[in-house]
């Protein structure tokens, strides 16, 4: 999303109009996403329809971009010659020159290894509500987990210095009354490594919250192997960062952890949760694991299961290992069959349900601040909120009445009243 708002905005600052309807456009822009399978199938899907209306009439010129390109840049060229420019990773560089050559009917082609990150003087044009904003601190990774193709797209870790994000921060909130702040990057908790030679994701963190630009201030992605006990303090006692952590472990059984390079044993990640619930009591933990790794046995995937069941994660996502070519998990014997996977993940879904429904169960009868994201269509009395514990369009919402008006970026106190699965009810009072 980042990486299409700096597009926009660079084309915007060019004097060009933006829609977001394809069929009522001169040139289609297809940012994609080529880190698993099912994303490389949706972004092929995309470009084909946009090819099929471009052969109608119905618009004239096809760029595509982002990882898809970037990964399989030749393939694209041959297979897909409708498309009329392609750009990798670093598109927002160059995207006013790829428009500008398709509508003079030259095509245009630039994928090179990515190097670029984009500082605050890069324009951008949001894409968000307007009461949130998302701000990357840095581009690529450094981990090489032995079943992840972000770096080979992505490139090495470039993070961005603390004066161009705080720079970024500033114009943003001078733009728009910002109540959330969500800071991202491949590895947020690798911030700082490569250009300041350590970790600076606490010093940064403790500058934005001095900011004071937005009631929240929300941390994603961050790997445990990097996540610090001067990280733990800050959040537990800054009361603008959310009681939120996103730590994905991907697995729990040290062989597979091993296998997978994560280069964090399964009493490391216990011993680390341990902390983070201790010192930050009313903490929601996001996680994410992968099943189906090669060589996966039942008995390790038990462990991984026993090991979600016991810990009681707020939040859970899951995801079926993709096979993908150039990872060294790729080369991996014992690769499991596509039924075990599913069966795997079905599973361990079904299992975070219950705990998901047992946890929200907690809140019943609690107040608690919610963030308005908008009306519920066509109920007079009824919004959609988030609180703290949940994330923009990953995590739940909470359905709130209210006898009184509800603007979208104000916070509300609401009493819990009912819960879901994944979503909570309640009334503001």
């Amino acid at each position: 999303m980042v990486d299409s708002e700096l597009m926009l905005g660079k084309l915007a600052s060019h004097g060009y109009i933006i829609t977001d309807k394809m069929d009522a456009c001169d040139v289609a822009i297809i940012n994609t996403c080529g880190f698993i399978e099912d994303a490389k199938r949706e972004a092929i899907d995309i470009i084909l329809k946009a090819c099929d209306l471009k052969k109608e009439g119905r618009i004239k010129k096809v760029v595509v971009c982002g990882c898809l390109s970037q990964r399989y840049a030749r393939t694209l060229r041959k297979e897909i010659p409708e498309a009329d420019a392609i750009l990798g990773v670093d598109n927002f560089k160059n995207v006013e020159e790829a428009v500008k050559s398709v509508l003079d009917d030259k095509s245009f082609y630039s994928v090179a290894p990515p190097e670029a990150i984009y500082t605050d003087k890069d324009p951008r044009l949001l894409l968000t509500p307007a009461h949130y904003a998302y701000v990357k601190i840095a581009e690529g990774c450094r981990n090489r987990c032995s079943y992840c193709v972000i770096y080979k797209i992505r490139g090495d870790l470039r993070s961005r210095r603390i004066e161009s994000v705080l720079s970024e921060i500033k114009a943003l909130s001078a733009k728009r009354k910002l109540s959330e702040l969500n800071i991202i990057a491949q590895d947020t908790t690798s911030y700082g490594m490569d250009n300041y030679a350590r970790a600076k994701l606490t010093s940064l963190l403790k500058k934005i919250c001095a900011l004071k630009r937005a009631h929240w201030v929300r941390l994603i992605y961050t790997h445990p192997r990097n996540f610090t006990d001067e990280l733990i303090d800050l959040i537990a006692q800054e009361k603008s960062i959310c009681k939120y952590i996103d730590l994905p472990i991907q697995h729990i059984n040290d062989r597979i952890l091993k296998r997978m390079n994560r280069r964090i044993k399964r009493r490391d990640i216990e011993l680390l949760i341990d902390r983070i619930r201790k010192r930050i009591p009313s903490v929601a933990i996001r996680t994410s694991v992968i099943v189906g790794f090669p060589g996966e046995t039942d008995k390790e995937f038990d462990e991984l299961l026993a090991f979600i069941r016991d810990t009681a994660f707020e939040r859970l996502g899951a995801f079926i290992y993709s096979r993908e070519e150039g990872t060294p998990a790729y080369r991996f014997k014992n690769q499991l069959s596509d039924k075990i996977k599913r069966e795997r993940f079905d599973r361990v879904m079904s299992l975070q349900q219950e705990i998901s429904s047992r946890v929200n169960e907690g809140f019943m009868g609690q107040r608690l601040k919610v963030l308005i994201e908008e009306q519920d269509e066509g109920k007079r009395h009824f919004y959609l909120g988030r609180t703290q514990y949940d994330a923009p369009e990953v995590d739940g919402l909470v359905y709130v009445r209210s006898d009184k008006v509800l603007r979208p970026g104000t916070f509300a106190d609401v009493k819990i009243t009912d819960t879901l699965e994944y979503d909570l009810v309640g009334k503001a009072v």
